[in-house]
């Protein structure tokens, strides 16, 4: 099962008639076993969807929410935003920890930033996480490197010299900022959440588009907060990912004067229990923060590959690598635990084009390519 994205070109009441009549054409024809379907799942993009947003990109939906992987077919190249399809040098991400409710930032042990509003510790295992990736030669990473830019729209393989995404040699984390001079919103928009970006790539200094080529931010909100509708009723998200310039952000357009900035709204995630990821790799209490990883983890490994969507690589339902490997708990693909240098680390796997004999599916390693 996995995630719903809601990022196609088609307008979204077409997709979802389009995605459900894939769905009982391929049911019918016998390509998924019955056993695999959630019968009852909610179609993505029907009258009260609270996830139909266009400005939402490879949103990790609710692990209750999720719906059969209707998307059998690999990814193929979008032709690129701007020019930009994907990261591909190595990839920066920026954590920032939005809003004085963050509390009192102070220093772990192993040079992590701790905040004291932060009761799940979320803020160094992140750290961790970003530090950990590209080092001892861990092959997570390796799956995205096999997509790449400059390939003809459609492409489903990168020929020899065309440039891929980068591996995040020695760590992807650039920098840490605990913006706490004033609350981050209750209930921020989409708006709010990329202007917060934008004042970030300030914050560091990238202040060019080039600065700001192979950089992503992650923007997150602090326990107790619904960015953009995280945690309500009728909320089916757990995080999603976005870049400035996209007229269609609710609020309206954010702009940027530091060329478009690739970003993702990470809320609290352990506020949404095991609908966002508690324990679903790992039991007990060191299990509560399984989902920090795992939600994370999807949307870094969908920006790197489509950096400002939908220019990178989807699929022709829309879903981006993420989106069709997530919440697997058994088999091929099912989420699990990579050891890093920086520790053990739940995650999801991510769509592989080449797996299988080039028949596509989910990997949670794979050897870099270049």
């Amino acid at each position: 099962m996995h995630s719903t994205r809601n990022d196609s070109a088609m307008p979204r009441r077409w997709r979802a008639r389009a995605l459900a009549s894939l769905g009982a054409s391929v049911l019918a024809a016998g390509l998924i076993p019955v056993a695999a379907q959630a019968a009852t799942a909610p179609v993505p993009g029907g009258p009260g969807d609270a996830l139909d947003h266009p400005y939402r990109h490879g949103v990790v939906q609710t692990l209750g929410a999720s719906v059969p992987n209707l998307g059998l077919n690999n990814l193929q190249y979008g032709g690129g935003t701007g020019g930009v399809g994907v990261t591909t040098g190595a990839p920066k991400v920026y954590l920032v920890f939005w809003g004085s409710q963050w509390g009192t930032a102070g220093t772990d042990a192993k040079g992590n930033t701790t905040l004291s509003g932060d009761p799940q510790a979320t803020a160094p295992i992140l750290q961790g996480f970003f530090k950990g990736l590209g080092t001892g030669s861990e092959t997570w990473s390796g799956v995205m490197t096999q997509y790449c830019q400059g390939v003809t729209q459609g492409s489903t393989t990168c020929p020899a010299g065309s440039a891929h995404v980068g591996y995040p040699t020695g760590g992807a984390l650039a920098g840490v900022w605990a913006d706490t001079s004033a609350a981050a919103p209750a209930q921020a928009t989409g708006n709010q959440i990329g202007a917060e970006a934008v004042r970030a790539a300030g914050h560091f200094g990238n202040t060019t588009a080039a600065s700001n080529r192979n950089v992503q931010y992650v923007v997150l909100s602090p326990t107790g907060t619904k960015p953009d509708g995280f945690n309500t009723p009728t909320s089916q998200f757990c995080a999603w990912h976005d870049y400035t310039g996209d007229a269609t952000l609710s609020g309206g357009a954010v702009s940027s004067p530091y060329g478009p900035l690739a970003f993702t709204n990470e809320p609290y995630v352990t506020d949404m229990g095991s609908s966002c990821g508690a324990n679903f790799v790992n039991s007990g209490p060191g299990g509560v923060t399984d989902g920090v990883t795992i939600v994370e983890g999807h949307e870094y490994a969908e920006t790197i590959t489509d950096q400002f969507p939908a220019g990178g690589w989807t699929d022709l339902t829309g879903y981006e690598n993420g989106d069709k490997c997530a919440w697997i708990s058994s088999g091929q693909g099912a989420s699990a635990n990579i050891t890093l240098s920086t520790g053990t680390f739940p995650v999801q796997s991510t769509w592989s084009n080449d797996f299988n004999s080039g028949q596509g599916g989910c990997e949670i390693g794979h050897a870099t390519v270049s």
